[in-house]
């Protein structure tokens, strides 16, 4: 997704969530900052060369635990959307990539990170203060933002941590995105705050969230290159 064809249902989250672009475009601007200070960052080459053809893209609902347990995810590449980063390592598991706007369990997170995952570091609005703590803890970072990209701040599209996941895999040339922990119900998986510590009922705000991710994951199965599709276990 370029940021022509992005653009305009940006500025529609902007609008229903009560997000402010210049907000977003300053924390941006800092991401960068940090990146270049620090030096650990990477440019999107360099992680497209780690990602297949075959992605595997976990989200933190509810069926992710039971997928973890019944299925092989062995055969591609594993890219963890922030919280879903703590459930594969108790299930022995290591992503090779994770999405973050750093709102998961930083420890778990660095963990990965120290045993090779790469991580893609979101910047927006509201996680300013998170960027300037926690950036400087991580190494091969590749930088993202939902304004305008930047040199070495990328924009491949989406919203939340899993859809922007999705269109990460994408963009970096996977052509089969299967994607595990996605349910979209009325029920919020346990990794995805590290304030829960156990299944939650979804509240308005994170509802609004699954309505823009489903419609942004709808888009990139009808305009991308990759077939995406869904795993979701029976209980």
């Amino acid at each position: 997704m370029k940021w022509e064809q992005w653009k305009p249902f940006y500025l529609r989250i902007v609008r229903e969530m009560g997000y402010s672009v210049d907000e977003d475009r300053k924390a941006a601007g800092i991401l960068r900052a940090l990146l270049l200070e620090g030096d650990e960052y990477i440019l999107k080459e360099e992680l497209a060369a780690v990602v297949g053809k075959r992605v595997y893209v976990f989200g933190a609902g509810p069926s992710l635990e039971n997928a973890l347990k019944r299925f092989d995810f062995s055969d591609g590449t594993l890219i963890a959307a922030d919280g879903a980063t703590s459930a594969l390592l108790d299930a022995g598991l290591v992503p090779d990539v994770i999405v973050t706007d750093l709102d998961g369990r930083i420890p778990d997170l660095r963990i990965a990170n120290d045993r090779g995952a790469f991580m893609a570091i979101h910047a927006h609005g509201d996680n300013i203060d998170k960027l300037t703590a926690y950036v400087p803890l991580f190494s091969r970072i590749l930088g993202t933002c939902q304004t305008e990209p930047l040199d070495i701040v990328y924009n491949f599209g989406g919203f939340t941590d899993g859809d922007r996941a999705a269109f990460l895999a994408e963009a970096l040339g996977a052509r089969e995105i299967t994607l595990i922990g996605f349910d979209f119900g009325e029920t919020v998986g346990r990794w995805s705050k590290p304030s829960l510590r156990e299944h939650s009922p979804v509240w308005d705000s994170k509802r609004k969230k699954f309505e823009f991710a489903k419609e942004l994951l709808e888009w990139l199965k009808k305009n991308g290159k990759a077939e995406v599709s869904y795993l979701r276990p029976d209980p």
